[in-house]
C-alpha cells in the first residue's frame, strides 16, 4: 500500500471526535515555518508557531543540487519540527515545499531524507497552488469582505500575486523572483549601492510587465501584503517612525535610502530588522518597491496570514469534507465537456471492482478510492482535443493544467491513471510517480481500464453484477453467462486486454456463471 502524499488523505476523523491536533509545515526558500492547531468541535485554535531561517535557496546549485551545508540546515530544522509534532501528538500534518524544492533535482535523496526527518510526507506544490494557499491563509486571517482583494507575498525564491473576491481567488500568478534570489543576483558581493538597487528594480519591472494588467489597482481593491519581506518592512518603518501601519511607495523609498547609508549587507543594521532578515532584505525591498509602483498601489495593508495558515485551513477543509481538489475536478470536467453520464457509469463500475479487490491488493486508503474516482470522472477530457489518442491528451492536460488543491505528485498520479486507461501503459510515466505509489498506481489503472472497457458501448442499460477476484499477479473477472454471450465485442476487448496486462506481468481470466 502506498504512503499517502499528505496526512490529509487519511480517513477523515469522526465528527464525534472532541479534539484533534493538526499542523502545517511550509518549506520556504528562506525560512521553514510550522503552525500547530487544535480542532475543537469543528473550530480551529492555534497552539504553536515556529519559524527557522534555513536559507535553502542559497544552497541550490544551477544544476539543481543542494549544497551540504544548506541540506544539513534543512534536515536539522525538520528534525526539530518532527520532534515537536511527535510531542504534541499531531494527528494530521500537511507539509509543502515551494520554489527552491520545485527547482531541486527530483532524483536526489533530499526529499526522502526530509520526510524521514519530519516524520510526514512532503508535497511539492506548484507556484499557482502556492498562490491559492496564500490567499486562503490571508482570507482566514482578516475580516470577511465581499470586495476585491489583491494579495502579494514575496518569498525567498518566488513572488505570488493573487486577485480575489471574498474567499475566492480570481487570478493567480507566481513570478520567478524572490528576496534570496534577487539579493544573490544583484548584491552578490554584499556591496550596497544605488546602481545595484536600480538594476534589481529594473529586473523586477521586467518580470511584472507580462502580468501587470491583471493586477492593476483601483480605488475599489484592497491591497494586502504578507510574509517575511513585507512584514519586516512594516516593522522597520514603524520602529523608525516612518509609518504607523501599512506600507506605501514613499515608505519603501525612504527605507532604501536608509539601507544605502550602509556600505555592505554585512554591516546593515536598522531598528526592527533582524540580522537574518537583513541578509536578504535588499533584494526583497527592490521587489516590493516595483510591486507598489507597477501595480499602482497607494497603500499596502499587512496580514499575518500566509502559506502555512493556508495549508492549515486547507487541511481543515479536507477533514471537514470541503476539498479544493473536488471543486477542481468538477470544474475541469465542465471545462473539457466530459460526458457526465458516461463518467458516472465508469465511476460506478470502477468503485464496484475496487471494493472487491481493495483488501487483497492493499487499496484501502481513502485516497486510493478518491483518485480512482477522479480519474474515472476525468478520463474523457482528452476527447475535447481529439478522439485519436485521447487518453494521452487527457493525461497531458491533467499533468500540466493548473489544478488548485493538487500537489504536483498527485497531478502526475491522476495523469498516469488517465493516460493508462487503454492501449499500452506508459512505463516512463509510471516511473515519474513516487516509488511507494507505483504498485498501487498500476493496480488502480487496471481497475480503471476494466471499468472503461465494460462501458465502451456507452449504454444506459444497467449491467448485471460483475465479480473480480485478484492475487498478487492475476485477475479473474466474472459475468452473467447470458449477458456475456450477448456481448461478443466485450469478450474481444477482454481478450485484447489480456495481452496488454500480460506485458505488465499480470494474467487476466474471464469467467461466466
Amino acid at each position: 500500500m502506498h504512503k499517502p502524499l499528505a496526512a490529509a488523505d487519511r480517513p477523515s476523523p469522526s465528527e464525534t471526535n472532541q479534539t484533534e491536533i493538526i499542523a502545517a509545515v511550509d518549506l520556504g526558500s528562506n525560512s521553514f515555518h510550522m503552525i500547530v492547531g487544535e480542532l475543537r468541535h469543528g473550530q480551529l485554535a492555534v497552539l504553536d508557531r515556529i519559524r527557522e531561517t534555513v536559507r535553502l535557496a542559497e544552497g541550490l546549485s544551477p544544476s539543481g543540487d543542494l549544497k551540504d551545508d544548506a541540506r544539513e540546515r534543512a534536515l536539522a530544522c525538520l528534525s526539530r519540527f518532527g520532534e515537536r509534532l511527535r510531542d504534541m501528538r499531531a494527528g494530521s500534518v500537511r507539509a509543502a515545499g515551494t520554489s527552491t524544492i520545485r527547482r531541486a533535482r527530483e532524483d536526489s535523496t533530499f526529499m526522502s531524507e526530509a520526510e524521514a526527518a519530519l516524520g510526514h510526507p512532503i508535497e511539492i506544490i506548484s507556484g499557482i497552488e502556492e498562490a491559492r494557499l496564500i490567499y486562503n491563509g490571508v482570507t482566514h486571517s482578516l475580516p470577511p469582505t465581499d470586495g476585491l482583494r489583491l494579495v502579494m507575498d514575496i518569498g525567498g525564491g518566488s513572488t505570488e500575486l493573487i486577485l480575489g473576491q471574498a474567499a475566492q481567488p480570481k487570478a493567480l500568478e507566481s513570478l520567478n523572483m524572490g528576496c534570496v534570489s534577487m539579493t544573490e543576483r544583484f548584491f552578490p558581493d554584499g556591496k550596497l549601492s544605488r546602481q545595484a538597487f536600480d538594476k534589481a528594480r529594473m529586473a523586477a519591472r521586467l518580470e511584472l510587465r507580462p502580468v501587470k494588467a491583471f493586477f492593476r489597482n483601483s480605488n475599489t481593491i484592497e491591497a494586502i501584503g504578507t510574509s517575511g519581506t513585507i512584514r519586516s518592512t512594516e516593522a522597520v518603518a514603524q520602529t523608525l517612525g516612518i509609518t504607523e501601519s501599512g506600507v506605501t511607495t514613499k515608505v519603501v523609498e525612504q527605507l532604501i535610502d536608509e539601507v544605502l547609508a550602509f556600505d555592505s549587507i554585512e554591516t546593515l543594521s536598522l531598528p526592527g530588522l533582524s540580522e537574518r532578515r537583513a541578509q536578504v532584505w535588499p533584494g526583497g525591498l527592490s521587489i516590493l518597491a516595483e510591486l507598489l509602483n507597477v501595480l499602482r498601489i497607494e497603500a499596502l495593508q499587512i496580514s499575518d496570514g500566509a502559506l502555512r495558515e493556508g495549508l492549515l485551513y486547507d487541511l481543515l477543509g479536507r477533514l471537514q469534507h470541503e476539498d479544493a481538489r473536488e471543486r477542481t475536478v468538477v470544474a475541469m470536467a465542465s471545462r473539457y465537456h466530459a460526458d457526465s453520464e458516461q463518467a458516472r457509469r465508469v465511476v460506478h463500475i470502477a468503485a464496484a471492482l475496487h471494493s472487491q479487490c481493495a483488501s487483497e491488493w492493499g487499496l484501502t486508503s481513502e485516497f486510493d478510492l478518491k483518485v480512482l474516482e477522479w480519474a474515472a470522472r476525468l478520463h474523457e477530457i482528452g476527447l475535447d482535443i481529439s478522439h485519436e489518442n485521447y487518453e494521452r491528451h487527457g493525461a497531458y492536460i491533467a499533468e500540466h493544467a493548473d489544478m488548485p488543491g493538487f500537489p504536483r505528485a498527485e497531478q502526475r498520479y491522476l495523469a498516469f491513471l488517465i493516460g493508462g486507461q487503454r492501449n499500452n501503459i506508459d512505463a516512463n510515466r509510471l516511473k515519474t510517480l513516487p516509488k511507494a505509489w507505483r504498485q498501487t498506481g498500476l493496480r488502480l489503472v487496471m481497475i480503471l481500464r476494466l471499468a472503461v472497457l465494460l462501458n465502451r458501448s456507452r449504454s444506459a442499460a444497467e449491467m448485471p453484477p460483475v465479480t473480480l477476484r485478484v492475487t498478487d499477479d492475476s485477475l479473474r473477472i466474472g459475468f452473467d453467462a447470458e449477458w456475456l454471450a450477448a456481448n461478443p465485442l466485450t469478450i474481444a476487448d477482454l481478450e485484447r486486454e489480456q495481452a496488454f496486462l500480460a506485458e505488465l506481468g499480470y494474467s487476466l481470466g474471464i469467467d461466466s456463471h
